[in-house]
């Protein structure tokens, strides 16, 4: 029965940078979000390998969660604040348990190098194109299926009794309950696209045992309450809910997209931009795996058939370089800087490996351009006007394969996420795909987090196109028109430029 009050609800999520715990109130007339609680995400280089320091981000969890429950009891919500939790993150990485349930080591970043090669070995047991038949997932190096065969015969491995990922592990810390959220299980390679279930032959002929693979749980089961020792930390209630929400980031980005039909193309904007579309069913043609789409599971039976882009990353690392070499800027006068540029001077493929690990992103576009027989950058805004440009001409690439592959015309594109405040690459975008570019909600994937609870716990009643009608009544987004002196035979030369 639905509840006759809206639900409090706190989304944690997880992101490449920081990780921020949201307070949001939701009900059938009220969507409200407000940040609590925000933290680094700093990973450390320990030797040869980048982990992940996966304690300080569970420790800016329980802190957001207290935060989270005294600024619930503060603005009048009855008992201990909070009626659910849910958690998200980035999707691949993992951390392994032994049969005591304690974790072994700090899990490692999927920007580590142990991947290098890994990826072609396995293609030599399991042909590629079966792999895509059975996964439908894009073949990226730091998939979980090629860091788990990286680990193969280490003594970590060896010990290892589960594996969890990231949001899982935080939930198992937080209930004492193990499980495997179906949205970010489905990236990692080992998932049988068409059953949604774990893929018993890849597991087989990659030598693991099935029992490291926890049980599948999807959007909107219960994972379980808090433990009296979260609860006591906290300030909480110990019956308060762990809720399974669409826990890839990515899955509750695309629930927040406040889209008023089927006719959309979406781009999840961040450190990545996830460029894609949402399918009843998956597509596992040939020519889907040669260009790179990926099929991953969404709320309720859907399926973000997408492909995986560099995203704001080249950006984001340019500005960390400039400031270690003690030359900071400040971003938005860059990007205005950038925008008053000359367009098409240099293009980079912001997929080419060499801008996967972190570094001088500047340094490397430059060789690239040189390369390329391209134009160097001059200046720190004519490096950014092409890194955003040379983004802008992979969104709109992936948005036009996405459309011929899955034979599902758009007829605008939803850009959510922290790369809907860059009003540059919006703009970029938009003239790039010859469309619409509605940009926001910012918050997209705490929304989506915040809407799957306050469903399950019966606050919101409906089905995935309802929880849009209420984002459309306290969301308003941009709307960014193609340009009409920015001609698609520009663009398509700026394509051409790039395939040599």
């Amino acid at each position: 029965m639905p509840r006759p009050q809206p639900a409090t609800v706190a989304a944690a999520d997880l992101g490449a940078s920081s990780g921020r715990v949201m307070l949001a109130r939701v009900g059938r007339d009220v969507l409200e979000l407000t940040e609590v609680h925000r933290f680094p995400n700093e990973p450390i280089q320990v030797g040869d390998t980048l982990h992940w320091d996966v304690l300080a981000l569970y420790r800016g969890v329980l802190d957001g969660l207290r935060a989270a429950g005294r600024a619930a009891r503060a603005g009048g919500t009855p008992g201990q604040g909070l009626d659910g939790i849910g958690i998200d993150s980035w999707a691949v990485d993992y951390g392994l348990l032994d049969a005591t349930g304690a974790l072994i080591g700090n899990p490692i970043s999927y920007r580590d190098r142990r991947t290098e090669g890994v990826m072609e070995r396995v293609h030599e047991q399991l042909d590629v194109a079966r792999l895509y038949a059975i996964t439908g997932l894009q073949n990226l190096p730091f998939n979980t299926i090629y860091q788990l065969a990286a680990a193969h015969g280490t003594p970590a491995a060896a010990a290892a009794r589960r594996m969890l990922l990231l949001p899982d592990l935080l939930a198992y810390w937080l209930t004492g309950q193990e499980g495997a959220e179906l949205t970010n299980a489905s990236t990692t390679g080992l998932l049988d696209a068409r059953s949604g279930t774990w893929s018993t032959e890849l597991i087989a002929v990659l030598g693991w045992d099935e029992q490291l693979f926890a049980t599948l749980r999807r959007p909107g089961d219960t994972i379980g309450p808090l433990t009296a020792d979260v609860a006591a930390h906290t300030g909480l209630d110990p019956t308060v809910p762990v809720l399974a929400v669409g826990s890839h980031d990515t899955a509750s980005a695309v629930v927040g997209v406040p889209a008023r039909d089927e006719r959309f193309a979406y781009i999840s904007c961040g450190t990545w931009s996830l460029v894609g579309l949402e399918l009843g069913k998956p597509v596992l043609t040939e020519a889907s795996r040669k260009a790179g789409f990926t099929n991953e599971a969404g709320l309720d039976g859907t399926v973000r058939y997408l492909r995986n882009v560099m995203g704001q990353w080249l950006l984001q690392e340019s500005m960390r370089t400039w400031q270690a070499h003690g030359e900071p800027a400040d971003l938005a006068a860059l990007l205005a800087e950038a925008a008053a540029q000359p367009a098409f001077v240099s293009v980079v493929d912001p997929d080419d490996p060499v801008f996967l690990p972190p570094g001088d992103m500047p340094a490397r576009v430059a060789d690239y351009c040189r390369r390329t027989g391209q134009p160097v950058p001059a200046s720190r805004a004519a490096m950014v006007r092409c890194i955003l440009e040379s983004l802008a001409l992979a969104h709109a690439r992936a948005v036009r394969q996405a459309q011929e592959l899955a034979g599902h015309p758009v007829d605008v594109v939803h850009l959510v996420g922290g790369g809907s405040r860059n009003e540059l690459l919006c703009q970029l975008t938009a003239d790039a795909c010859g469309l619409p570019v509605t940009a926001g909600p910012v918050e997209a994937t705490a929304l989506g987090n915040a809407l799957v609870q306050a469903r399950a716990l019966g606050a919101i009643t409906g089905e995935l196109r309802d929880l849009r009608t209420l984002l459309h009544r306290h969301v308003t987004p941009r709307r960014y028109l193609p340009r009409s002196g920015q001609s698609a035979t520009a663009w398509a030369g700026l394509a051409a430029r790039l395939a040599g």
